[in-house]
């Protein structure tokens, strides 16, 4: 004689809420036993070299083969094409553009722009010819890091140690005309130090101009009309290439802000302003 059909389907109910029962029970178990098996992983460490200078600690150049590879996002943002955090800061880095206010608050870690290899968040449009870029920089944080630069770039790749022209403005004033003329080489600079000698003052406006392998830097320090700084230095790059903006904290593992504003990029030269 076979079971009723009603004592059937209350045995599989009853089956079925014993089985998620024992699931409810020991799923949190199998959980926490997955994660103590898989620990997370730790940020990288922060190499000696990569310390910011102080009073007991020099910054060094990193090792000839030390590199990590950028991370890039092909995201516009304003009238750039995509961003980058060239390096691989151990913090990633972020950027965000207000239209109405017509600003590039962008957040990064990074120990330095310069020497062999550079760490910052990097906006760029890849491009050809002639270029005049210019921003308004202005740092949130009065108290961050004197060295840190908030930057404008002209390129060759996006690997971290690519060849390129930086346009910095540091955090305690000085400004400089910066160039590392091949991948991997040294950088080298013309600078001038406003901060250093007016109080703590900083340029308004800054601006970078290539005019074919010829690349100058433009300051407003007051407002006034922009005006070229110094001879021009001689690079060439092949094309296409990058141009964009930029910054780095200079502190390894801690992130900072700059905010860049009214900027202008146009494809020809002579249109800094």
């Amino acid at each position: 004689m076979g079971i009723p059909i009603a004592a059937c389907l209350a045995r599989k109910r009853s089956c079925l809420a014993s089985l998620l029962l024992v699931t409810l029970c020991t799923a949190p178990h199998l959980l926490r036993a997955q994660a103590a098996a898989t620990p997370a992983t730790p940020p990288p460490a922060v190499p000696d070299w990569a310390l910011p200078g102080s009073s007991t600690h020099k910054q060094v150049p990193p090792p000839a083969d030390f590199h990590r590879p950028s991370t890039n996002f092909d995201t516009p943002i304003g009238v750039f094409e995509g961003q980058s955090d060239i390096g691989a800061a151990v913090v990633p880095g972020s950027a965000r553009y207000d239209a109405s206010t017509k600003q590039y608050t962008i957040s990064s870690a990074g120990y330095n722009i310069w020497y062999s290899r550079d760490e910052f968040r990097y906006i760029w449009k890849k491009t050809s010819g002639d270029v005049s870029l210019a921003s308004d920089v202005t740092f949130p944080e009065p108290k961050g890091y004197g060295d840190r630069k908030a930057v404008l770039v002209i390129r060759q790749s996006l690997d971290d140690d690519s060849k390129e022209a930086v346009v910095a403005e540091h955090g305690a004033g000085l400004i400089h005309l910066a160039q590392r003329p091949e991948r991997g080489a040294l950088m080298t600079d013309m600078q001038f130090r406003f901060g250093g000698t007016l109080a703590g003052a900083n340029a308004k406006r800054i601006g970078i101009e290539k005019h074919g392998d010829s690349i100058a830097i433009f300051v407003s320090l007051r407002g006034e009309p922009m005006h070229q700084f110094g001879p021009p230095i001689t690079l060439h790059f092949d094309e296409p290439f990058y141009v964009g903006i930029g910054f780095c904290s200079h502190l390894p593992d801690q992130s900072d802000t700059a905010v860049l504003s009214n900027v202008i990029l146009e494809n020809s030269a002579g249109k800094v302003q």
